[in-house]
């Protein structure tokens, strides 16, 4: 049975659809509000670092409040988790609205905006994730994370490009519009209903639990390597950092080309989402991670050296593509090996891990690029995905020889 026959999960999908629409645009109008500011003062590097300090904005909440939110999915109500942390973006987003449209943005209140809605995300993403299996039967899970990681990339097409376009003739609208867009998913959230709670295998103190969480992750080599890997590709090749850079600066192609060089990846993840919804994998599993994260490398040293907005797309579509046979494989392990009284610890881990990527790799990126210049800091993340790549192959055989989802085959 395919898993939209399931009303709650349409209603969860929807949400996911939502969120992950206002997110992607989002994370254009502010990475270019916040480049067009700095730029206003100073030159391409030095603009590149402040941009960069979205990520370091963004991490520290997640990193004090992620471990606490696994623990927190696990003990409370996940579908009232999902919905206060909606309403908590909300309320951000609107507030970058208000400033914009009232002309005192500045940086610091940005960044500080930036970090209290990555904490609302930090409870927002292990809760959401723990609900997936509830939704639908353990037989249609896989089909249902794909499902989940098309909506993703469907926000991810979307919400850029409009973003982009919004943004251009309104920076406020774009704001005030993804605001609008987060109050439907937390109405969709709403319209599930209520949801059981997994059976408690033991109380214990918060910090214990937190502990074993992060002990199940290390004991386990194949998800700690499948974790791992992704984390440290993305940290050190991520390029999404720097497009506004390469969209102001290098291709000239204003925050119209940003948003389509932000929704590129998109395209390629969804095109891979739908065929893994259809066909998930079954065989060589971990191998096919290792190869999408070398592929993944490759596309971004291209994307580096590119002097056009089509060719740059492109490298961005199959970067994207691989990107998303990786992050299918990481959820999969999670959702299919983990306990279900310990999921919200273990997508907890994992949310930090991937934050950490996702948050510190603009960091690195804004902080090389300041040193060597944006394309060289593209081009060096992308030989170090591929390095990474290889020596994770020899560092962990467990994912190397994974050669389906159970774990005992693993």
């Amino acid at each position: 049975m395919h898993p939209l026959r399931y009303g709650r999960f349409r209603y969860f999908w929807a949400t996911r659809m939502a969120s992950m629409l206002a997110h992607s645009a989002v994370v254009i109008a502010l990475g270019w509000l916040v480049y067009d500011l700095a730029r206003q003062t100073m030159d391409v590097r030095a603009a590149a670092f402040r941009l960069g300090l979205i990520g370091l904005a963004q991490f520290l909440p997640f990193l004090v409040l992620s471990p606490i939110a696994g623990v927190t999915a696990d003990r409370h109500d996940r579908r009232r988790i999902v919905m206060l942390a909606l309403a908590a973006q909300v309320a951000g987003i609107a507030t970058v609205a208000l400033l914009v449209e009232s002309g005192r943005a500045a940086l610091w209140m940005l960044y500080a905006l930036a970090g209290f809605i990555a904490a609302a995300r930090a409870f927002f993403i292990p809760a959401m994730n723990a609900l997936t299996p509830r939704m639908v039967p353990a037989a249609v899970l896989p089909n249902a994370i794909a499902l989940q990681s098309i909506a993703g990339r469907v926000g991810g097409i979307l919400g850029p490009a409009l973003g982009g376009m919004v943004f251009a003739v309104s920076p406020w609208g774009a704001f005030a519009g993804c605001a609008a867009l987060l109050a439907v998913a937390l109405f969709c959230q709403w319209r599930i209903g209520p949801v059981d709670q997994p059976t408690q295998g033991r109380a214990g103190k918060r910090l214990g639990m937190i502990v074993e969480g992060v002990r199940y992750v290390l004991s386990n080599r194949l998800l700690l390597g499948a974790i791992s890997l992704d984390m440290f590709s993305v940290l050190l090749g991520g390029v999404t950092a720097m497009l506004p850079v390469f969209a102001r600066d290098i291709l000239h192609a204003g925050p119209q080309g940003l948003g389509l060089l932000r929704t590129a990846p998109s395209i390629g993840a969804l095109a891979v989402g739908v065929w893994l919804s259809t066909v998930p994998m079954r065989r060589g599993v971990g191998l096919k991670m290792l190869l999408s994260v070398a592929v993944f490398g490759l596309a971004t040293i291209v994307f580096g050296l590119s002097p056009s907005l089509p060719l740059s797309m492109g490298c961005l579509v199959v970067l994207g593509a691989a990107d998303m046979i990786s992050v299918n494989v990481r959820q999969s392990l999670i959702m299919i090996t983990t306990p279900d009284d310990m999921r919200g610890r273990v997508g907890a881990v994992s949310t930090l891990f991937i934050s950490a990527s996702n948050e510190l790799g603009e960091m690195e990126s804004g902080s090389l690029a300041a040193l060597i210049g944006p394309v060289g800091s593209v081009v060096v993340g992308g030989v170090c995905a591929i390095g990474i790549a290889a020596a994770w192959a020899r560092l962990f055989p467990e994912l190397r020889h994974a050669r389906d989802f159970a774990p005992e085959k693993a």
